[in-house]
């Protein structure tokens, strides 16, 4: 089993939901958070005063998968976060060791 965690843009929350939707994924856990890359964050004017806003707000994606699917899932959000400007996001894929569902005491990939 994986985890795949994906930061994405806040407006492409929808598209990258419906993409795996399609492909079978019912579980997500979904962030919202702040950072930055090789953004460095931007400037805004605000009343006449322009400051700079260091920290992009982002939307994190976690989802835990068989190996099996984790091709399709990271095809999935790479097509549908995709704008093609600076501050796309990235996604981190990690092993995972056990999962346990708590209410039954299912484990492994019966538990997703």
């Amino acid at each position: 089993m994986k985890k795949v965690e994906a930061i994405i843009k806040p407006f492409k929350l929808d598209e990258v939901k419906e993409s795996l939707n399609e492909i079978g994924i019912q579980g997500i856990t979904i962030s919202e958070v702040k950072g930055f890359g090789r953004q460095k964050g931007h400037t805004e004017l605000y009343r006449g005063a322009e400051y700079v806003v260091d920290f992009i707000p982002k939307i994190k994606l976690e989802i835990i998968v068989g190996d099996s699917i984790l091709p399709q899932v990271i095809e999935a959000i790479e097509k549908s976060a995709k704008t093609g400007r600076i501050g796309d996001g990235k996604i981190f894929v990690t092993n995972v060791e056990e999962v346990i569902r708590i209410r039954t005491g299912e484990t492994g990939e019966d538990a997703l």
